[in-house]
């Protein structure tokens, strides 16, 4: 339905040079009038110094029956428009210093204020302001004209004006109160702002609060300059660990095993690097950096790894305790390990970048592919990473890998001829039979005898075990993970060697030595021997023939030797019953003799003494 406008009109007549009264009545009450032009003007309640400096333009328009109310809506729009139009630019933005330059120059060639304003449409207001401050300052106009734009912006508008405001001294009355406040972690500025607007009902709103409160927390800060591109070729290799995992299924077991992800930049040509590992134990760690620089083919002079408990063991900014496995690869590769300073991640902001594009490159292409084993998936991610590398860059004309194999690969330390295996390290004493426990595997392992009871430094590695005592390599042993003992033969005690030397040809030799009779007796013995007996069980007996031979004349051994070869008897009291008869026989064979006549006649007294 439409509705009929009542509304307060002034009529010019232009014809008659007056202004008409204004009526209100219904519109169709109203009545043409002659010849003369009726021109209507909606007084519309805009301040005063919100009126253009130009000419009011009035909007003619011919008053008809019936018309609708929004059309007066339209034409009160359409003038508050125009009004604006020529109001400038909005509060509270500043004024481009080349057009005050212009209101500057208009100004000293005489041109009168309201023409200035007309010329560079800005308000008559803000024309006289700019023209008042020129003439407060202390420089010329031509000197003013001048100055650089910055230059003049600090001389026309100096300071904030929100400090003059009132409450500006009560929100920093309280502002140290804030601070500390906001110290608290469970503290939120709404919450400072609810209670400031409870003390200060008409202080400032939520946003005013929040940009004082900012630009005050800003101020205090200390200004940080960034480094960007400043690397050179070869020098440095950034290492971290994604913080997003990689999984496979357990083809036995079925279950979904998550896996860490190495990665690896070089900051100078940003050629990335990733493997996943089953965690970030330092073997794993190691084994990730390892297969990085097999893979980049060279070594830097600087690895930067993050504090992470693999790489560095105490966390300082200034001096870091580096993990004893990480510092024993740098010295086998040829780098220096230099970590990042703890929550400071602009110290290797490149690996953080790398890690950001693999989550696009590498995690996303591969969420729909389901893998089986962990070298199945690392071959996945070397495939995606290969693309990524030789994908083109945005802002160069060429790709990682082409600037690496140009600029950087040739800086890069060569590669030692074999490869790193992680070292660990024991402490253990020297036992009583000569050798050192490793008790992660429970093996034994021997040392020279003459270090019995000394203490001994073990470093081992996965193949090779070395043995340490008083910084001095005394032994070396292949790694045998289980129980058992490993011994050389150099370094066992000489009753220790005779007992593990037994054999039926130590026996044989040591017989030889001491007659042929008893040499060929233990060879007959030894191959005469039941079937399914050890020869251990001969070896005493061997020992006891030996130490009867000591004792015994070599005709009367060799003969009983003889009777025990012939008659198959391998037992040592059968050896030394034979001698004892042997001896028996001898005695009854010898014939007496009463008449014995003494060699010595010292006692007699000669014949001299019968004269």
């Amino acid at each position: 339905m439409v509705q009929i406008a009542f509304k307060s009109i002034s009529i010019i007549i232009s014809t008659c040079g007056r202004i008409g009264a204004v009526s209100t009545f219904p519109e169709h009450a109203r009545s043409h009038l002659g010849n003369c032009m009726h021109t209507a003007v909606f007084s519309s309640k805009i301040p005063e110094h919100c009126h253009s400096t130009r000419q009011s333009t009035t909007l003619p328009i011919s008053i008809f029956r019936s018309m609708s109310v929004h059309f007066f809506y339209l034409w009160d729009y359409l003038y508050v428009s125009e009004k604006l139009r020529h109001k400038g630019a909005m509060a509270g933005i500043i004024t481009d210093m080349s057009k005050i330059k212009q209101v500057l120059i208009m100004h000293k060639n005489g041109t009168s204020n309201r023409q200035i304003a007309k010329a560079v449409e800005l308000n008559k207001c803000t024309i006289n302001d700019y023209i008042k401050k020129s003439c407060s300052d202390s420089f010329t106009i031509d000197e003013l004209v001048k100055l650089s734009d910055p230059e003049l912006e600090s001389r026309f508008f100096q300071g904030n004006p929100a400090y003059t405001d009132n409450r500006m001294k009560d929100f920093l009355h309280e502002l140290p109160y804030y601070k500390e406040q906001l110290t608290n972690k469970h503290v939120t500025r709404f919450l400072l702002w609810e209670e400031y607007r409870s003390r200060y009902p008409y202080g400032y709103g939520k946003s005013q609060f929040f940009h004082h409160l900012k630009q005050n927390l800003v101020a205090e800060k200390t200004p940080v300059s960034v480094l960007s591109n400043h690397y050179e070729a070869g020098k440095e290799l950034f290492i971290d660990f994604a913080g997003d995992t990689l999984s496979y299924i357990d083809s036995e077991s079925g279950e979904e095993v998550k896996c860490q992800v190495f990665v690896a930049s070089l900051p100078y040509t940003d050629f990335g690097y990733a493997v996943c590992v089953p965690c970030q134990r330092v073997e794993h760690f190691l084994f990730g950096l390892r297969m990085c620089l097999e893979s980049i083919g060279g070594v830097p002079k600087i690895v930067v790894p993050d504090n992470l408990k693999s790489a560095v063991i105490k966390a300082d900014g200034y001096e870091p305790r580096i993990n004893k496995a990480l510092e024993d690869m740098g010295n086998h590769y040829g780098f220096a390990v230099i970590p990042a300073r703890v929550i400071h991640p602009r110290d290797k902001a490149l690996v953080e970048s790398t890690i950001r594009r693999i989550y696009n490159r590498v995690y996303a292409k591969l969420r729909h592919c389901t893998f089986f084993s962990l070298s199945e998936l690392n071959e996945a991610v070397t495939e995606k990473i290969l693309a990524y590398n030789q994908t083109r860059m945005q802002q160069r004309p060429y790709s990682r890998q082409e600037h690496f194999h140009a600029s950087e690969k040739d800086k890069l330390n060569p590669l030692p001829e074999h490869i790193y295996e992680m070292k660990f390290y024991a402490n253990e004493k020297v036992s009583p039979s000569g050798t050192v426990l490793l008790s992660r595997d429970s093996h034994y392992y021997s040392v020279p005898y003459t270090l019995i009871g000394r203490r001994a430094k073990i470093i081992y590695t996965r193949s090779i075990v070395q043995v340490f005592v008083d910084n001095k390599s005394v032994a070396t042993h292949l790694r045998i993970v289980g129980f058992g003992h490993s011994l050389i033969r150099e370094h066992l005690f000489p009753n220790t060697l005779a007992y593990t030397d037994r054999s039926p040809e130590f026996y044989c030799e040591r017989a030889k030595s001491v007659s042929p009779v008893l040499e060929s007796l233990f060879q007959t013995m030894f191959m005469n021997r039941a079937p399914g007996v050890v020869y251990d069980i001969y070896y005493r007996t061997c020992e006891k023939m030996l130490k009867i031979q000591q004792n015994t004349s070599k005709e009367l051994f060799n003969s009983a030797c003889e009777i025990c070869k012939d008659n198959h008897m391998f037992k040592a009291e059968s050896l030394d019953g034979v001698i004892k008869s042997l001896q028996a026989n001898c005695l009854m064979e010898e014939p007496e003799d009463n008449d014995i006549l003494p060699n010595n006649h010292e006692n007699t007294r000669g014949a001299t003494q019968y004269k």
